[in-house]
């Protein structure tokens, strides 16, 4: 089989160590983690990858709408869990969060941030909310949470894609995830009929089995 790497994502409010229980059973499998600095304020980059790697690029939630915000789409083939390509509601993506509610968000989050973020990890059913975070990259990820709009970028890729999504998702429910993935050719979508928002902590099993189920198409 053809070397591969697996470049990760994690998803807003969230850091390198997200990962881990999906890395653990993805081995031998090389694997690399972009970290937004949401926690430590010290964001990594794409890592540079030989010609002759395949290169997978897997983002969690919002890390895969930062992703397809990147103008270089320096990969062979992309995976989406719990994954979107616009997030906040429009008229003609009728299943996205309300504005409103991403801006009371934005606006609490100034005054009590950790509130913020406190309810969010808890809607997310992770264990604990993160002790420290960076505020000004926190803020900023919410800004573009409200605003990213990636369904035509998206429907620009011409590559293998994978969708692994949960049916009891709180916060991509399986609407959003439907209008933004549902239908695209050359897209495998894998639904978790008990999973939520963080598949790869709570399902890592079940996502490592879909992914080295898709790795094996290299």
């Amino acid at each position: 089989m053809t070397d591969v790497r697996l470049v990760m994502v994690p998803g807003w409010g969230f850091g390198e160590t997200f990962w881990d229980p999906l890395r653990a059973r993805l081995k031998p499998f090389e694997t690399d983690i972009v970290d937004l600095g949401f926690l430590t304020g010290r964001p990594s980059t794409m890592p540079t990858t030989p010609s002759e790697t395949v290169t997978i690029a897997i983002g969690h939630s919002f890390g895969f709408a930062w992703l397809l915000n990147r103008k270089n789409h320096a990969w062979d083939a992309y995976i989406a869990i719990n994954g979107f390509t616009r997030f906040s509601h429009a008229p003609d993506f009728r299943h996205g969060i309300a504005g409103r509610i991403l801006d009371r968000m934005i606006a609490k989050f100034d005054q009590s941030p950790r509130d913020v973020v406190a309810d969010f990890h808890r809607r997310c059913g992770a264990a604990d909310p993160p002790g420290d975070f960076d505020h000004a990259r926190m803020k900023t990820g919410l800004i573009r949470l409200r605003d990213w709009d990636f369904r035509v970028a998206y429907q620009r890729l011409d590559m293998p894609g994978l969708v692994l999504a949960g049916a009891v998702d709180k916060i991509v429910k399986p609407g959003m995830t439907n209008d933004c993935f549902h239908g695209r050719k050359g897209v495998q979508m894998h639904w978790h009929e008990t999973g939520g928002h963080l598949l790869p902590q709570s399902d890592p099993d079940w996502c490592a089995d879909h992914i080295r189920a898709f790795v094996q198409l290299f």
